[in-house]
């Protein structure tokens, strides 16, 4: 039995479940998603508690038993809080905007780069050099901030390019080659 799988899912005050078909549907505040569960995992919902249980052994039973769990916390977290990711941008004339349903990046190249905007997620700029993303589904948001990053990732000499807020950009020396006693 998986460690993860074992735990109860305590879902909140506006936040329902239900299990039809092997689909399970949760609906909150922010909106409704739904995920297909495989048959070897059994859910319970009683009330406002989830829980999921291995109904046939399978040599990946356990493995899909967290896995089920840790994908209905996250609809449940979405539902009602929501998921938010945040990007920094660094370097020299480098900028971010949304206009409409794209957002507009200025990266370095020659041209500028537009991005079309999911239509269930939020992106807004508080500044020039920051882009925050939110939305109910953990997995479109973190999908989305990573196509963003990989448009121009961080570079280790200056720092330049996209990263996340708090990723840690490890910094190389430069070159040496020429200085000193020859």
């Amino acid at each position: 039995m998986s460690r993860i799988g074992k735990k109860v899912i305590v879902m909140p005050a506006g936040v329902s479940a239900k299990m039809e078909n092997g689909v399970l549907t949760v609906s909150g505040p922010k909106g409704t998603l739904t995920q297909e569960i495989d048959k070897i995992i059994k859910t319970n919902i009683n009330g406002q508690e989830m829980t999921f249980e291995i109904a046939k052994e399978t040599a990946d039973a356990n493995a899909k038993h967290g896995l089920y769990r840790a994908l209905a916390h996250n609809m449940v977290v979405g539902v009602s809080e929501g998921f938010k990711r945040n990007l920094l941008i660094a370097g020299v004339g480098y900028k971010a905007s949304v206009s409409g349903n794209k957002l507009n990046l200025n990266l370095g190249f020659s041209h500028p780069v537009e991005v079309a905007i999911p239509s269930d997620l939020q992106v807004a700029c508080p500044s020039v050099t920051e882009i925050a993303i939110s939305g109910i589904d953990k997995q479109k948001v973190g999908q989305f901030a990573s196509n963003i990053r990989d448009i121009r990732p961080v570079e280790p000499y200056h720092g330049y390019g996209v990263r996340y807020s708090d990723e840690v950009v490890i910094r190389k020396v430069g070159k040496t080659a020429g200085k000193g006693k020859k």
